[in-house]
């Protein structure tokens, strides 16, 4: 049969992931020859054989591809053009003459093969901490530029020996071009020192630090993109001493362990929950307690669910080794921080929390948190939901249906992450937190430059949020290299969600979260909109409500609750006969009953956000927090996801300018209804989640019935709760609907950036 010579471009993530070594083994296993080379736009492949054995390879190429490649495109370039009969198949020398349009892998976890040699007596890597291949280990978290080559990363430091440097040049060795591999006599190295900084000299530094787990104490450990504090999550009182250590009152803390049978002990999980936890991203996942586990109260106190990972580099699972079913695995850093990456750094800020830190001395250069995600069911099918977007995700990119000049957007203040464009890719960064911090503006402002750096991107324009008193904002202003575009928040959640699936043209963006500057400069937060990247209109939101106190009162969602009585009964709450009244001194009462008619102190809102607040301090959930969004959480875990009931009565009012949801008759309803006594606390949670989900659907067709418009886009940090985001999609696409929502972005203000860099570039083009 007629020989035919074919050349591909192949586009992804295909370079420092093993990918030319496994075509050369494709190609000898199919007998084929040809070359493979890295150019600026991925890999280039020629390859020589038969049509039937070159469709065979492509097809093997796209569906066993190394488990940290991802095959963006496989585009024919060239056939049977003028070229030699090739004899064998080889590598040729990357091709560096243009700008890099490669894309950076994520760090990712130890692979079986590692971990086999890891806990394999025989092999020169026995028990080395720091073990890593082709397939798995650092890779963002260590790159200080590009090309993705060993002397551009924190592994510059440690020249590799010998037996690492032929394993390093051989095709055929998993190690292959492996940037960071190493060993006991070339690699970094494990040290545990005490709580002092000083060495401890022991020869087994993960034993010891085990035995010091065992004993009670906290460790700060050093992993993939920063340190973790670390407790044994059977220890109560270790537990309760980190929680005081830590200043973290009742926030839940990560737990981490080494296999699905050893989650399984204190976790209940689906196929889908298990799936994602074994996914390459190894993720917290989000699992149902299991009653009667040996897991301290204090890891999660009032809570129904652990936040769980699988230990995901060769030092965590030596620990666990040890004979430990679960670590607490929280982010090395005090409450509100960004968690500490470098070794002397840690030394300094976890000094007063840690009894001893387990270091290495392979440098850290970009800190990556973990990532945090959750199984929500939609449609009868299992989606992930992202909460948290960094190690194992992060710098992916979403792939926009356009093409966009190069934009950097800088994100919202809490949550943030910044956004590049380049060409139809837009890179969303690792979560970076919240900008009050200062330690966490310094992230921020590193960002930038460095993501810019290895993608090889010189913006011509910044975006960020329309709120002027954002640090993300302040520093667009302060910046006088780039014009700036401002946009207004829950537009660039609608253009997230819409920019993640590949949609074009208008959709209704239900935008439900805690705070969005709006247009009229009240705080937004329960937003309907029409539009798309080019623009919106608001079509309607919820109705103004205030807040007495401000800030305070996102805090004490007892005054939320006030508001929302006096608000639903003519603007007094003093003859409701509940608790979250009566049980409030009368002179505090007078003041919030003041606060709240005169509007003094007591800024307007039209937030979902504080509305579930406000209605869990209503029927006795909670009336003050300890974490962000405590109140909402509980109220959400009363409910059994999929289960329906009546709602109670709401009404929309279509007068001039934007439809307005009045939640007045439902907040009477759920007073009436807890002052009776006659249902449960989860009871009234539940009517109340299916009046949401009925007031969605009630002003959706309210829009589609003027707009025309059937698509709908759910977005905003309200929507992290699974009983109503079910609520909604399923009710939406039973009406008619087409639906969406996130699934590889967060829907919280996580996303921000990437609405903000689509809206920002669209109508720049």
């Amino acid at each position: 049969m007629h020989e035919q010579t074919r050349r591909y471009q192949i586009r992804g993530v295909v370079q420092g992931v093993g990918f030319r070594p496994f075509i050369v083994r494709t190609a000898e296993r199919n007998a084929l020859n040809g070359w493979i080379l890295n150019d600026s736009d991925g890999v280039v492949l020629e390859i020589q054989g038969s049509p039937p054995q070159l469709d065979t390879f492509i097809l093997e190429m796209t569906t066993t591809a190394p488990p940290l490649a991802r095959i963006d495109s496989v585009a024919l370039v060239d056939q049977d053009g003028e070229a030699p009969s090739y004899s064998e198949f080889a590598i040729r020398a990357s091709d560096r003459t243009e700008r890099a349009h490669t894309l950076v892998a994520p760090d990712t976890y130890v692979c079986d093969d590692c971990l086999a040699e890891l806990f394999d007596e025989d092999d020169r890597r026995h028990r080395y901490p720091l073990i890593n291949c082709t397939n798995c280990g650092p890779r963002y978290s260590i790159i200080r530029g590009v090309p993705y080559d060993r002397a551009y990363t924190t592994m510059s430091a440690f020249p590799m020996c010998d037996a690492c440097a032929a394993e390093y040049e051989d095709v055929r060795d998993r190690r292959f071009h492996a940037q960071p591999v190493a060993c006991w006599d070339c690699g970094p190295q494990v040290r545990l020192l005490d709580g002092r900084g000083a060495d401890r000299g022991t020869l087994d530094p993960v034993a010891d630090a085990a035995s010091l787990l065992a004993g009670g104490a906290i460790l700060a450990v050093k992993g993939l993109g920063g340190f973790h504090l670390v407790v044994d999550a059977e220890n109560p009182e270790a537990v309760q001493e980190l929680r005081w250590r830590k200043r973290r009152d009742e926030k839940p803390f990560a737990l981490m362990s080494r296999t699905l049978e050893d989650v399984a002990r204190y976790s209940t999980m689906s196929a889908a929950e298990a799936a994602l936890l074994t996914s390459t991203g190894r993720p917290i996942v989000l699992l149902p307690k299991r009653e009667g586990a040996a897991i301290a109260e204090g890891v999660a106190p009032g809570n129904r669910r652990y936040g769980v990972m699988l230990a995901y580099t060769p030092l965590h699972h030596l620990l666990l080794a040890e004979g430990f079913t679960a670590l607490v695995a929280t982010s090395g850093n005090v409450s509100d921080e960004p968690i500490a990456f470098d070794n002397d750094d840690a030394l300094l800020r976890l000094a007063d929390i840690a009894d001893g830190f387990l270091v290495h001395d392979r440098d850290i250069y970009t800190r990556v948190d973990d990532s945090i995600a959750r199984v929500v069911t939609r449609g009868g099918e299992p989606r992930t939901a992202l909460i948290r977007r960094a190690r194992g995700y992060a710098p992916e990119p979403i792939t926009a249906p356009f093409e966009l000049p190069p934009v950097v957007a800088v994100g919202p203040e809490l949550k943030n992450t910044i956004c590049l464009s380049r060409g139809s890719e837009l890179f969303l960064s690792q979560h970076i937190g919240d900008l009050k911090n200062e330690l966490t503006a310094r992230s921020f402002e590193h960002s930038i430059p460095h993501l810019a750096r290895l993608l090889e991107v010189e913006p011509r324009l910044l975006a960020h949020d329309a709120h002027p008193g954002y640090a993300s904002s302040r520093f667009a202003r302060e910046q006088r290299t780039l014009p700036t575009v401002a946009v207004q928040h829950h537009h660039a959640h609608l253009a997230a969600c819409l920019c993640e699936h590949g949609l074009t043209g208008p959709a209704i963006g239900v935008i439900f979260d805690g705070t969005g500057y709006g247009t009229d400069g009240e705080i937004w937060g329960g937003e309907f909109l029409v539009g798309d990247y080019a623009g919106f209109d608001r079509a309607a939101h919820l109705e103004y409500f205030r807040l007495p106190g401000g800030d305070r009162a996102v805090r004490e969602p007892y005054r939320v609750a006030l508001a929302l009585l006096a608000h639903a009964h003519g603007g007094s709450f003093e003859e409701v006969a509940l608790p979250v009244v009566t049980d409030r001194d009368p002179l505090e009462r007078r003041t919030l009953g003041r606060m709240i008619n005169s509007g003094l102190h007591a800024p307007r809102t039209s937030s979902v956000g504080r509305l579930f607040d406000g209605v869990a301090a209503l029927i006795g959930v909670r009336e003050r927090v300890r974490y962000e969004a405590q109140a909402a959480i509980e109220l959400e875990q009363l409910v059994e996801p999929g289960r329906t009931a009546d709602p109670w009565p709401w009404e929309l009012h279509l007068g001039p300018g934007p439809m307005r949801v009045d939640p007045a008759p439902m907040i009477r309803a759920i007073a009436a209804a807890a002052a009776s006594g006659d249902a449960t606390v989860a009871e009234l949670s539940l009517r109340f989640h299916c009046t949401v989900a009925n007031m969605v659907l009630g002003t959706c067709a309210a829009i589609r019935e003027r707009t025309q418009i059937d698509r709908v886009a759910l977005s905003g940090g309200v929507f992290l709760n699974a009983v109503l985001l079910q609520a909604c999609h399923d009710g939406l696409r039973a009406a008619g609907f087409e639906v969406y929502a996130h699934e590889r972005v967060p829907t919280n203000d996580g996303g921000v950036a990437l609405g903000q860099a689509a809206i920002a570039g669209y109508q720049a083009r």
